[in-house]
């Protein structure tokens, strides 16, 4: 059996997402046990310039649920960019994960090859599904989801590489 476009993507987002979420719960944990404002958390940027850990969740969660949507040609769910809280940023990571999980590998057949565009503010990108999937959409999802992971470790949350692989097993 083959390596299909439904095994690298679906099973990469779900495994991904959901360290994610135990290095959320380990973020909150940490503020709960110090006595801080989770806030301080939630809030933090490595730079000025750059989004904070909210953000980071958030768009590391469109970035998967998009990434499906486009390469099985479907529309992903909307979702408001409204979370304040770990528990919300974790609800969102549940509900991305529970879309994905409505995935099958059929839908995914041809989309190697279908036509992706992505517009940004940088301008229109356009994509074949395998080039999409491996130069863009992984990239720019693993990139959201260590940045959220770099800031709550440099903030203190005792967190190491096994948090974010999480489990390695098949």
């Amino acid at each position: 059996m083959s390596f299909s476009m439904y095994d690298a993507a679906i099973p990469t987002f779900i495994h991904t997402l959901t360290s994610l979420k135990n290095i959320l719960k380990k973020g909150a944990a940490h503020a709960e046990a110090k006595k801080f404002d989770p806030a301080n958390l939630l809030n933090a940027r490595l730079a000025p310039d750059m989004f904070p850990l909210t953000r980071q969740v958030q768009i590391a969660s469109d970035m998967a649920k998009s990434s499906a949507a486009r390469l099985t040609g479907t529309d992903a769910p909307k979702y408001e960019d409204v979370e304040k809280t770990f528990d919300e940023l974790i609800a969102r990571v549940d509900k991305t994960i529970d879309y994905l999980k409505t995935f099958t590998p059929g839908q995914f057949e041809g989309a190697e090859t279908r036509t992706v565009t992505v517009t940004t503010s940088r301008g229109s990108f356009t994509f074949d599904g395998k080039t999409y999937l491996r130069h863009w959409a992984l990239p720019n999802f693993f990139f959201h989801v260590t940045t959220a992971y770099n800031l709550l470790r440099h903030n203190g949350v005792e967190l190491g590489k096994a948090d974010y692989l999480g489990s390695v097993q098949g």
